[in-house]
Parts: structure tokens; sequence; C-alpha cells
């Protein structure tokens, strides 16, 4: 049997969620422009260019939908904070990712990305506080664990879990790049998604 979510493809971009349509069961990944979010959208699909990885913060600009499954999508939203672009253009960015975790009634997970060795900014705090307030379901996934330095990676895992109000096992501690954690986070997408 196939890996889950190998078949992912692109489908669609969208500047507003109620032009998207519907599908079964979504997940969506949101996190600091500089996270890394395209490339563990490529590492949990085990594919190298699923999503447009840049190395200028802030590429992603609309809502992009992949098929994964049958009618399951994950979602990739406009990452917060570096993002380059006129004032106008991201103050629209805001307002398209918060209409569209608020409309989604087939949204099981948001997935929010935090740097593993830079740990949650404020601007974490701000996208968990309002996750929380909204009542949505979330998930902290910590990634680029591999350049956090061995030796200080139980304490930093510990330290990130206590600065969000959690345990270390609450966290995903992942890596694109040496493929860290990335089998155990595509199990829990392909269960949230039913595949």
């Amino acid at each position: 049997m196939a890996q889950p979510l190998t078949d992912a493809r692109f489908v669609t971009s969208a500047a507003d969620a109620r032009k998207l349509g519907i599908c079964h069961a979504e997940v969506a990944f949101v996190g600091r422009s500089n996270v890394g979010k395209s490339s563990l959208l490529n590492a949990l699909a085990n594919q190298n260019q699923l999503a447009r990885v840049s190395k200028t913060p802030g590429r992603t600009r609309l809502i992009n939908v992949f098929l994964t499954g049958p009618d399951r999508w994950i979602v990739d939203l406009p990452g917060y904070g570096f993002a380059k672009g006129p004032a106008a253009e991201r103050a629209t960015w805001q307002a398209m990712v918060e209409g569209y975790l608020t409309g989604r009634p087939t949204l099981r997970m948001v997935f929010v990305l935090v740097d593993a060795e830079v740990g949650p900014t404020k601007l974490d705090h701000a996208m968990i506080e309002w996750l929380r307030l909204e009542n949505l379901p979330h998930r902290i996934v910590a990634t680029k664990s591999d350049q956090v330095k061995p030796s200080k990676a139980l304490k930093q895992r510990k330290d990130v879990a206590a600065d969000l109000g959690l345990q270390a096992a609450d966290i995903a501690w992942v890596s694109a790049a040496k493929g860290l954690g990335i089998p155990e986070l595509r199990r829990e997408v392909a269960d949230l998604l039913d595949l």
C-alpha cells in the first residue's frame, strides 16, 4: 500500500475561502513566513515540487489547496511576519486567513508551525491565542529541529512547550531536511483526513 499523502497534487488557489467549494475533510498549515512551511508540505507528500520553496519569505500569498485521497485537502495558508509586499496587500492576508479558518466546517486541524530553534515568537503567540479564542482545533509543529544541537534538544523542547503552556509531548518535533518526525506527522495528518 502506498504511503498516505504521496498522491497530493495542487488543485487551486484563492484569495477568498468562500470560493473554494466543499470537500470531505481538510487540514491547514499556518506559520511565520520563514518557518519552512513549503519544505514541510513537500516532505509530508514525499515530493520535491508540491509546494513552491523560496529563499524569499512570504511567497505564499493565497490560500493554496492540495488534493490528497478522495476529496481530502491539505491547505497551505499565507505566512505571517517577514513577508515582503505592499502594506495594503499584507493587510488583506490576515482577513483572508481568518476568513478561511472560521469559515470551513470540514476543517479538522490547524497545524501551527513554529521554529524549533527560535521558539514561539509574538506573532506565533498571537495566532495560537486567536485559535484558542475561536475554539479551533490546532496542533503545534516545531520545524527545523535538526538546527537545534542534540545536547540542547531536550531542554529546548521543554522550553518551547512551556512557553506555550503545553507539555513537550504535545508538540510535533520535525525536520523536513532530515526527515525527523515526518512519518509520524504524515500518519497524523492521514488519520485526521480518514485516509
